[in-house]
């Protein structure tokens, strides 16, 4: 037990995931009501589109195997993710405590349309159409590719460059199933995108800084 403590204790850091879990799930049976809708005009030129289901639910695969990725080869690695992550899903819930907010953008999807729109009706079930912003999916998703881009394990594997290219392509997607499924509105994602880069320089800034002063001390000898 002490062994396998002290090779997996950094595990705890996922306890995180069961506060998300649990916060958000009592604003989705809160917020029903009274919020603010979030809308601009982009939202209307913007069609609905159900194959965006597709990259929308890659987002659990992507984000999940990332964090296990570096779970098991870099604990440094996993740590900053852990903590970019969490970080800005705890600031997201505190905002939505505070600002209720939701959307009206959902159209009606006709199950019986295809798997793709059989898959859109099940979300809307699921998942409520408050508590948008901002955007979490948008938000784990600019994450996962920064920490998948800074990676000093991956970069020594080949085929790195494919990966990196993969992880940005598949980032966009995601990003843009959001607001082609209706689930968001664009302001959701700009200002994931904002948190994004916020924090970004709370968790990689200090050591972004000292990898360059670290690289120039070594090119000048």
């Amino acid at each position: 037990m002490k062994g396998f403590l002290k090779r997996y204790g950094h595990a705890w850091i996922l306890s995180f995931g069961l506060v998300y879990l649990v916060w958000f799930a009592y604003l989705e049976q809160t917020v029903t009501r009274r919020y603010h809708v979030m809308h601009v005009a982009w939202d209307d030129l913007i069609p609905f589109n159900a194959y965006f289901i597709i990259p929308y639910f890659l987002w659990f695969a992507y984000v999940s195997v990332t964090v296990l990725y570096f779970f098991f080869t870099s604990r440094t690695e996993y740590y900053q993710l852990c903590s970019y992550l969490f970080s800005g899903m705890i600031i997201s819930l505190i905002i939505c405590t505070f600002f209720h907010n939701g959307t009206d953008l959902r159209p009606a999807v006709d199950p019986e349309d295809g798997v793709c729109s059989w898959l859109v009706a099940r979300l809307y079930e699921a998942d409520t159409c408050t508590n948008v912003f901002p955007s979490v999916h948008v938000y784990n998703s600019i994450c996962t590719h920064v920490a998948v881009a800074r990676s000093q394990v991956l970069n020594g594997h080949r085929g790195y460059r494919w990966l990196r290219a993969g992880s940005f392509i598949l980032m966009v997607l995601i990003c843009l199933s959001t607001v082609f499924l209706k689930q968001h509105s664009v302001i959701d994602g700009v200002g994931a995108a904002v948190m994004a880069y916020a924090l970004y320089y709370m968790v990689y800034g200090t050591s972004g800084v000292r990898e360059t002063r670290a690289a120039r001390r070594k090119a000048l000898g």
